[in-house]
């Protein structure tokens, strides 16, 4: 059976070469690839991923993205290159610990899954990402009909099946696991450890949790776009309501002068409504554009492998 480990590496040169001999160590050469994508780090993650690759021919695949380009589109980038039945999608920072890819890609294999997701009794990253984490997991569920008891985690087994469905997806903004629910529900889960970060700190910024929560919340639903439809239906409710309001009381007390403070308020309210309608469209149509004017998911500089 061969086995494909993605890994994308962003300034892990203290913890990516470390990652490799253990993965080898557990899982042995026989029918293993290992491909390791460089997304653009600013530190020495080139010259140890090309020591990798001198290290151990005829298993490492190394590509190199151009610039930094999120997690997300180094995965699809790697994911063109792997070859193996079942493909791990693995982080570089040892959080997801070598240990439990075996019983992952057996746990696949066993249970005839299409995709199996690890999930944790306790995650170990900053409560920061915990939240936000837990907030895109309550709208995955909204925007992407998830089940309510699956966890999209990082780490992940899938089939080269799952694998060929999701590389049909050519726009700038892949969220992995949208592409994974749009294409199969025969998908498993297993129980694993999360480990601490050994070294360093997370690269999810605040901007990039926003602009991932952005590719789930825009690129795969249209629920945003009914969302605001029923807004906009609520806000002029309200304005009826109030313009009814505000004739019963001039009818009943005429002596007592019309509050123009409501008038300002009603403004904002509205005036805000309106904004936000206009933003989502225009998000909308700002990654239709991109997507059209062929905007690159990512652009390989070059990719190093000694078969």
């Amino acid at each position: 059976m061969s086995r494909s480990i993605v890994i994308p590496a962003y300034n892990s040169e203290s913890t990516i070469g470390a990652l490799v001999e253990r993965l080898v160590a557990e899982l042995g050469t026989d029918m293993l690839q290992i491909v390791l994508v460089n997304d653009g780090s600013a530190d020495g993650t080139d010259t140890v991923c090309r020591e990798i690759v001198t290290r151990y021919p005829n298993i490492i695949t190394y590509v190199r993205l151009a610039r930094n380009f999120g997690e997300h589109n180094a995965v699809m980038a790697g994911l063109h290159h792997a070859r193996g039945e079942h493909v791990v999608i693995m982080d570089d920072d040892f959080q997801n610990p070598p240990e439990e890819v075996s019983r992952l890609i057996e746990h696949a294999r066993g249970g005839g899954y299409d995709v199996v997701y690890t999930r944790y009794a306790l995650k170990r990253h900053h409560w920061g990402r915990n939240v936000a984490s837990r907030l895109n997991d309550r709208v995955a569920t909204i925007m992407l009909d998830k089940p309510r008891d699956l966890y999209l985690s990082s780490f992940k087994c899938l089939t080269q099946f799952t694998v060929q469905e999701i590389l049909k997806y050519r726009g700038p903004y892949p969220y992995i696991d949208g592409l994974v629910l749009r294409c199969t529900r025969n998908i498993g889960t297993l129980a694993a450890d999360h480990a601490e970060r050994r070294v360093g700190r997370s690269g999810y910024t605040l901007r990039k949790l926003v602009a991932l929560g952005l590719n789930m919340f825009v690129n795969f639903s249209i629920a945003p776009l009914r969302l605001s439809a029923l807004l906009g239906v609520a806000a002029s409710g309200i304005g009826v309501i109030l313009g009814i309001d505000v004739v019963v009381e001039r009818l009943l007390r005429p002596g007592v002068p019309v509050g123009w403070a409501s008038i300002p308020v009603a403004v904002l309210v509205f005036a805000g409504v309106q904004l936000i309608m206009l933003g989502l469209i225009g998000e909308y149509l700002g990654r239709l554009f991109l997507t059209e004017n062929q905007t690159p998911q990512f652009v390989v500089r070059e990719v190093v492998e000694k078969l």
